[in-house]
């Protein structure tokens, strides 16, 4: 990612963008690994420089970043909140601002379902002091994995889908269960609490001959993408997942939106709320466009074909 001078940052906004005279401070909790935050730290302050908004000069940006446990969310907001204006979350640590940040005005970024989770009203008038950017609107999606990995194996019966305990966005569960019915599949559900319970996950799904993997959307799964990966090429378990990332790492397939695409939006957003628009008046924004990823290596690790037709749709194919 290039580096722009403070230069050119401080030089001309556009004529039409009058900026706002108080300096905001807006905390920003990015969860999973920082050196995937620090690129999604930095694209959000380039996002806001775009519209006018420089660190350090007419905002505040406090990045913080917190791991895979709900706690952790918590702890990082509740110190946060006595220093902001504007607070901005990644994934499951919406689900603690909804609870903490009162009528602090919230932009989330990268949350699936956010109406069944209860974040907002409704897509198009949230209500309330949350609004955002939404990684999956519909649970039609998380179906969509299973289908993307019955077109890889044609003839799987049952399939692993590894969820972490407690986790209160997996609202995919529904989605999987009707798309396994019309395809004819089993869904069996393994549940994890952490790292620790990775190898005990896996001799579970070979008990119950498990032909496949889905990596349910989780904080955790994320953090865990390439340890899940190489267990799942070691079982030669065909695996699928909500983020890329594993898939770069070694697993099989991929089928999720461009994360740092979700950025611009968000800003856009801030931008808003700090004009003075309430969160509950900016509709939720949502992917206009789903990547596939396909990694051929691992195909050919795990004796298996991609058809010519899934390869001609895949966004990125890792040879």
């Amino acid at each position: 990612m290039g580096v722009i001078s403070g230069a050119a940052l401080t030089s001309h906004f556009p004529a039409s963008v009058e900026q706002p005279r108080k300096v905001w401070r807006i905390g920003h909790v990015l969860t999973g690994a920082s050196e995937t935050g620090g690129i999604f730290a930095q694209t959000l302050e380039q996002r806001l420089a775009d519209l006018g908004y420089v660190q350090g000069r007419n905002i505040v940006l406090l990045h913080r970043y917190a791991g895979s446990r709900p706690d952790e969310n918590h702890e990082v907001i509740i110190s946060l909140l006595p220093q902001i204006d504007l607070l901005v979350v990644w994934g499951e640590a919406a689900i603690a601002a909804k609870k903490l940040a009162g009528s602090v005005p919230t932009v989330f970024i990268s949350i699936g379902f956010p109406v069944e989770l209860g974040l907002v009203q409704s897509l198009a008038h949230p209500g309330g002091n949350m609004t955002g950017i939404t990684s999956e609107a519909a649970v039609e999606t998380a179906g969509k994995r299973l289908q993307i990995l019955k077109e890889i194996v044609p003839d799987l019966k049952r399939v692993a889908v590894l969820h972490p305990v407690g986790d209160p966005a997996f609202v995919e569960q529904t989605s999987q269960d009707l798309a396994a019915r019309e395809l004819g599949v089993a869904v069996v559900r393994v549940d994890i609490k952490s790292a620790d319970d990775l190898d005990a996950a896996f001799a579970n799904m070979k008990r119950d001959q498990a032909g496949a993997l889905i990596a349910a959307r989780s904080t955790l799964t994320f953090i865990l993408g390439k340890q899940i990966a190489d267990l799942a090429l070691a079982a030669h378990l065909p695996s699928c997942y909500p983020f890329r990332q594993a898939v770069i790492a070694g697993g099989l397939v991929s089928f999720d939106p461009d994360r740092l695409a979700m950025i611009r939006p968000a800003a856009a957003q801030i931008d808003k709320i700090i004009r003075g628009t309430a969160p509950a008046d900016i509709p939720v924004e949502q992917p206009t466009r789903f990547e596939l990823y396909i990694n051929l290596k691992t195909a050919r690790l795990l004796d298996l074909t991609i058809l010519p037709s899934l390869l001609a749709r895949a966004d990125e194919v890792i040879e």
